[in-house]
Parts: C-alpha cells; sequence; structure tokens
C-alpha cells in the first residue's frame, strides 16, 4: 500500500505517523513541508488528493491545525472522500460506511497516541457491501454538482470584493 503524506508544517505528529506508516509497511510519499517545499494548507490537500485520484496512491493522508481546512479542500477533487477524524471510530466508520479514501487529521489536537489509534482503526478497515448503494450515491450527487458552478457563492464572493 501506498499513502501520499501532506501538511501545511511538519511537526512531531507529522514525523510520528510517518515512522508509525513505516512500521506497518506502508510506502509513503511525501508532500508539502514535510518534503521540504513551502506549501499552504489548501495546495498540500490539493496535491495529496490528486495522487489519490489519478491512482499513484491507495489513500491520502492531511494534517493542518485543525484539520478542518485539508478536509474541505481534498473534498474538492472528484473522487475524494476525505474524513476529518478525532478518534478510532470515527477512522474506523469512515472506511466502512463512506469509503473514505483520505485521512484528515488536526496538529492541534491529535496526541501521538491517539494519532497511533487511528491508524490502526483506519489501516484495519475498509467498504462494507451494504453500504455500496450509498457510496455510490455520493458518487452521483458529485457528479451532478462537480462541472456546474455554484452561482449564489460565486455572487456572494463577487459581492465580498
Amino acid at each position: 500500500m501506498k499513502i501520499a503524506v501532506g501538511s501545511d508544517e511538519k511537526t512531531y505528529l507529522t514525523d510520528f505517523v510517518i515512522e508509525e506508516l513505516g512500521k506497518k509497511g506502508v510506502e509513503v510519499e511525501l508532500h508539502g513541508p514535510l518534503k521540504g517545499e513551502k506549501l499552504e494548507w489548501a495546495d498540500v490537500a490539493q496535491r495529496v488528493s490528486e495522487r489519490v485520484r489519478e491512482g499513484a496512491c491507495d489513500q491520502g493522508i492531511l494534517f493542518c491545525w485543525t484539520g478542518t481546512g485539508v478536509s474541505i479542500a481534498a473534498n474538492k477533487v472528484p473522487g475524494i472522500r476525505a474524513a476529518l477524524c478525532t478518534d478510532a471510530r470515527t477512522a474506523e466508520g469512515a472506511r466502512k460506511w463512506n469509503d473514505a479514501n483520505v485521512l484528515a487529521m488536526s496538529l492541534r489536537a491529535t496526541s501521538p497516541v491517539v494519532a497511533r489509534e487511528i491508524l490502526d482503526a483506519w489501516l484495519a478497515s475498509g467498504p462494507e457491501e451494504n453500504e455500496k448503494m450509498n457510496i455510490d450515491k455520493v458518487s452521483e450527487i458529485e457528479k451532478k454538482y462537480c462541472l456546474q458552478p455554484a452561482p449564489g457563492l460565486r455572487d456572494k464572493i463577487r459581492r465580498k470584493k
């Protein structure tokens, strides 16, 4: 298994997770400051998500201060189902019920102990067959809106400028 890992900053937690993945025999592809690149969280999320989308990596793991920004940005890439996970049960559910393919974690709120539990649950879980219908529905929603502009949001952004 190959996992793309990215963050907008290199921290003890990112180093810890990379080391844990190595111990589990996972091949890791680094992005952003983890690779020595100066990238913002949105850029890192896009790069990692594109690597998963194109099949170069099986999954992705993203970090930012809250984990929210990278999960929002990652979910803009078609085919990506990023889940912000704060505990092992959420990570397990994200894989089983949502077929999540990108894990997002908070640099601020995740301890190494909890990160290890999240990784263990994430890597041990996979999509359940009885959730295929719902997972497919999410893909259909994505197809419906993916190429359409969001006129209300676009107008709102213009008014702010």
